[in-house]
C-alpha cells in the first residue's frame, strides 16, 4: 500500500469513527499522524470510508439504507410543495451508521416548513451562512429524529435557487444533484438500493 493510500485509508478510519466531521481535516490528521505530506483526494478517502463501512456494517448496511430512503420519502412527501430534494449519502447510496438523512426544500418561511414536520421529533432549528461558487448564502437546518435516524431539511429562499445549479460535490467532483420526490418514488419501486457514485472523480 502505497503512502498516499495509507493516509486515505487513515482519514477514512477518522471518518468512519467520527473523530472529525470534514475530509480536509481527516486528510490532515492522518497524514501528520503518518509523518508525511502526502495528501489523497476526497475521492480517495470517500473510496476507503465505503469499504470501512462495508467491511463493519455488513448487510445491516443495505437495510439500513432501505430504511433511511423510506424515511426520506415519507419527509418529502410532507413537504411535496417545497420542491424537495434528497442529497447527500442517503441519496448517493453510501450511507454508515448514524449518517444524517439530508433533504432540500425552498420556502419564503421556514416556520411553515416546520409545521408541515409537526409529527416528527424537532431536536433543532437553527440558521447557517455559506458560499457557494464564491456567492454568500443563507439557509435554516431544521433537524429531527425519525425512527432513531437524524434527519437535515435545509431550508432555501426560493430566489437563491438558481445559485445551486452548478453546485458541485466537494467528496466526487459531479454535480450534486440528488433525488426529486417522483424519482425517489420510482427508484422505491424499481432500484431501491441503487447508488449513484461515478467511477472516477469528474475534473
Amino acid at each position: 500500500m502505497s503512502t498516499r493510500e495509507q493516509v486515505a485509508r487513515e482519514a477514512a478510519r477518522l471518518l468512519y469513527n467520527r473523530t472529525v466531521k470534514e475530509y480536509k481535516d481527516a486528510k490532515e490528521m492522518a497524514a501528520s499522524s503518518l509523518g508525511t505530506r502526502a495528501l489523497p483526494s476526497n475521492f480517495e478517502v470517500a473510496e476507503e470510508l465505503d469499504k470501512i463501512t462495508e467491511e463493519r456494517e455488513g448487510s445491516d448496511r443495505l437495510s439500513g439504507l432501505m430504511e433511511m430512503r423510506q424515511i426520506a420519502l415519507r419527509v418529502m412527501i410532507a413537504l411535496k410543495d417545497n420542491d424537495p430534494t434528497l442529497i447527500g449519502s442517503v441519496w448517493r447510496g453510501t450511507p454508515r451508521m448514524g449518517s444524517d438523512i439530508d433533504i432540500v426544500v425552498y420556502s419564503e418561511n421556514w416556520r411553515e416548513v416546520e409545521k408541515k414536520l409537526g409529527e416528527y421529533l424537532l431536536v433543532s432549528a437553527k440558521p447557517v451562512e455559506f458560499t457557494v461558487n464564491g456567492v454568500p448564502l443563507g439557509a435554516v437546518h431544521i433537524e429531527l429524529n425519525i425512527d432513531e435516524h437524524p434527519v437535515e431539511v435545509v431550508v432555501r429562499p426560493p430566489e437563491d435557487r438558481d445559485a445551486y445549479d452548478d453546485e458541485r460535490c466537494e467528496t466526487y467532483g459531479d454535480a450534486k444533484k440528488g433525488l426529486k420526490l417522483q424519482e425517489l418514488e420510482r427508484l422505491m419501486r424499481t432500484d431501491p438500493l441503487r447508488r449513484f457514485i461515478p467511477k472516477r472523480r469528474v475534473r
